[in-house]
């Protein structure tokens, strides 16, 4: 009899003794903190997620739990240097062991290499997605090409001409202080 499991509630511990997987095609918009950082969502951009589960043996002897997560997915952004839209390819391919409680993944963080997380009987395997996406997404989003000319220059030649017809604020203030002088 196979085990069915759920990845909002997901027993990591048994989906990983029974070498679990998981897999989904989904719509952004199921992801909210995600959609809030999208600039044009609409609802057929999908998030593409496999899960895996699997306890290795340590030398110890001691099996660990550990899941191994693949997500992909295209994400509407606003480039920086042109300021039209672009769509941010998002790839995300990582490994979690999970150990008994917070308080002994906060103690081993520091020593360990991989990523640690608090074992749960009722994981949310959307939210860690969810929080690997966030994690991937471009501080500075910008096209490889942008599909518009950019201007390159700090000013044009509007500005030249407003700053050149303006009286110097500072020649006002010498004016008064000869006054005071005399």
């Amino acid at each position: 009899m196979t085990k069915e499991f759920s990845p909002q509630r997901l027993d990591v511990k048994a989906f990983a003794q029974a070498g679990g997987r998981l897999s989904g095609h989904e719509s952004l918009l199921k992801y909210e903190r995600l959609a809030q950082e999208a600039k044009g969502l609409h609802p057929d951009l999908m998030v593409d997620w496999e899960a895996v589960g699997e306890v290795r043996t340590a030398l110890g002897g001691m099996g660990q739990v550990w899941l191994r997560i693949k997500v992909t997915a295209s994400f509407p952004m606003e480039c920086q240097r042109c300021l039209t839209p672009v769509d941010v390819p998002l790839e995300v391919d990582r490994e979690f062991r999970f150990v008994a409680d917070e308080a002994t993944a906060e103690a081993l963080d520091d020593e360990s290499e991989e990523d640690l997380l608090a074992m749960t009987r009722e994981f949310d395997l959307r939210e860690l997605i969810e929080d690997e996406l966030l994690m991937a997404l471009p501080v500075v989003p910008k096209h490889d090409e942008c599909p518009t000319s950019v201007p390159m220059a700090s000013t044009d030649d509007d500005f030249e001409e407003a700053s050149a017809d303006k009286p110097n604020p500072f020649a006002a203030l010498a004016g008064l202080r000869k006054d005071t002088k005399g």
